[in-house]
């Protein structure tokens, strides 16, 4: 009798450990949308970009500028020019307004070299991941995308507990993502669309 109790004793605590496993690996929040449609995004002019302006017929205004960290730049006839957070578009006709005090009706072309963007498009993974940091956003940047990124997940990382905190509309969401389903299981309906601005967060185990 003694054996047999100390049997069911001993599956008892197996069971509470599997369900205690189980539970570990549900993710916690909502989960975060596999596609989110077509989403209209423009790349925006941050701190550290390079910009090529081109000025029609005036060569000797026209010039490669950096954009300084307080997001504004400098080029010939205009100084202190707010750049960081426009699209391309919008700085060429900021600098038409600004040069068209000494130029007649100017035309402006705008490029941008280097692809850093401002800081509040930048993607950032913090937590149990093989190397942290803030990426560049880039158009149709899905999970994985990331995740090849930062060198995949420590052996201490909770995959499947980790989330992304993204902002819509003014207000935070927590949105549960399955990481150790997507790199170790190779689920690709794992695989979700990252946005300009998310932060994933990956939480260490307990166990």
């Amino acid at each position: 009798m003694f054996t047999i109790k100390k049997h069911f004793a001993r599956a008892g605590v197996v069971l509470a450990v599997a369900a205690m496993a189980g539970c570990s690996s549900t993710p916690t929040y909502p989960p975060a949308p596999a596609q989110t449609g077509n989403y209209d995004w423009n790349y925006l002019v941050g701190p550290g970009d390079s910009v090529q302006v081109f000025v029609w017929r005036n060569p000797e205004v026209s010039g490669s500028f950096p954009v300084r960290p307080d997001g504004k730049m400098t080029m010939n006839l205009v100084e202190d020019l707010q750049a960081s957070g426009k699209t391309p578009t919008q700085l060429a006709r900021d600098i038409e307004k600004a040069l068209s005090k000494y130029i007649q009706e100017p035309i402006v072309t705008v490029i941008v070299a280097g692809g850093i963007g401002p800081f509040d498009q930048q993607i950032r993974v913090v937590g149990e991941a093989a190397k942290p940091q803030a990426l560049n956003y880039r158009e149709k940047m899905s999970l994985i995308d990331l995740m090849i990124s930062v060198g995949g997940l420590t052996d201490f990382a909770a995959g499947n507990k980790a989330y992304i905190l993204r902002t819509v509309d003014g207000k935070q969401h927590q949105l549960g993502v399955r990481l150790d389903d997507l790199l170790k299981g190779g689920d690709v309906t794992a695989n979700v669309d990252m946005r300009p601005g998310d932060v994933l967060v990956v939480p260490e185990s307990l166990f």
